[in-house]
């Protein structure tokens, strides 16, 4: 959800959060072989990086390590939080390099210490022997939304417009466990590997907000203040090519919620009803434990 990456509490001094900035910590660098590296955004109030944040890292360097190859899918768990004031450390091993796919395992460091892990395949394309794919479903579209407002969540350059106004901080509000989000980039960044992964940035926006919505009483506003909440493992696959800069439907619905986890399913269709991506997303949600005072530990 939107408040795993933002936030905008008075007294903390960030860069802001634009389309280039956003671009500039998803294209990561080579630094030596197999080796890359994410730049830090710089101080925020909550200073934890998103998983779509590296999920799109991961996405960028295995495409920049296997270039004769497209990514077709990149699976991670997120064991550590990471930080915004420090660069990210990108390990890329292909554990099997063939004609058709490769297969990578990519890790994520910062400060030596591993943050997450994955896996990517990617593979040398094909045409349709077959082709078919789920309907997208009956929503409005983009243009008769209103673009989503979150003070401190806006993103110079990306316009996101959800359905029914559904991302609702209100905890009273109750509705199907499922969040249909339309998203567009103002610029079309200057290599495909760019645009999925602002795709990916994206897919783990909603799976807490989507687990909360049938419980009365519980909103995604309350994330970090009453609930803990934060993503554990996210996988994507990209089925087609695709353009940020044209509206791209992000449906997601969640499947379970319990024991203290939820689990998502989504796909991302273009406005013509194409299906270009799908993802999972695992997440923690759980109630946040009071710290213990003075007197509690002496108990």
């Amino acid at each position: 959800m939107l408040s795993d990456e933002f936030d905008s509490r008075a007294g903390i001094a960030a860069p802001a959060w634009t389309q280039a900035e956003l671009q500039r910590l998803l294209d990561v660098q080579p630094c030596g072989a197999g080796r890359y590296r994410a730049p830090a955004h710089g101080p925020t109030a909550r200073d934890v990086v998103e998983a779509g944040q590296m999920l799109g890292d991961a996405v960028v360097a295995a495409a920049k390590h296997v270039p004769r190859q497209r990514v077709t899918s990149a699976s991670m768990i997120f064991s550590r939080a990471a930080a915004h004031t420090a660069p990210l450390d990108i390990e890329v091993d292909a554990l099997r390099s063939g004609r058709t796919f490769t297969t990578a395992q990519v890790t994520i460091r910062q400060h030596d210490a591993p943050r997450c892990a994955g896996i990517v395949l990617l593979d040398s394309g094909a045409p349709d022997l077959i082709r078919s794919a789920a309907p997208i479903p009956r929503v409005d579209p983009p243009h008769r939304l209103r673009p989503l407002a979150i003070p401190g969540a806006e993103v110079d350059g990306r316009d996101m417009r959800v359905v029914d106004d559904a991302y609702d901080p209100d905890p009273n509000r109750v509705g199907p466990p499922e969040l249909f989000v339309w998203t567009r980039f103002r610029d079309a960044p200057e290599h495909d590997y760019l645009h999925a992964a602002l795709l990916t940035q994206s897919s783990t926006h909603w799976t807490v907000a989507a687990a909360l919505r049938p419980h009365a009483g519980f909103g995604e506003a309350m994330a970090h203040r009453s609930i803990s909440t934060g993503i554990t493992m996210a996988t994507i696959t990209f089925h087609d090519d695709v353009d940020v800069t044209r509206w791209l439907l992000y449906a997601t619905r969640v499947t379970y919620a319990g024991r203290g986890h939820a689990q998502s399913e989504g796909q991302v269709y273009t406005e013509d009803g194409a299906v270009v991506a799908s993802y999972s997303v695992h997440a923690m949600v759980r109630g946040l434990e009071p710290r213990a005072t003075t007197a509690d530990t002496l108990l």
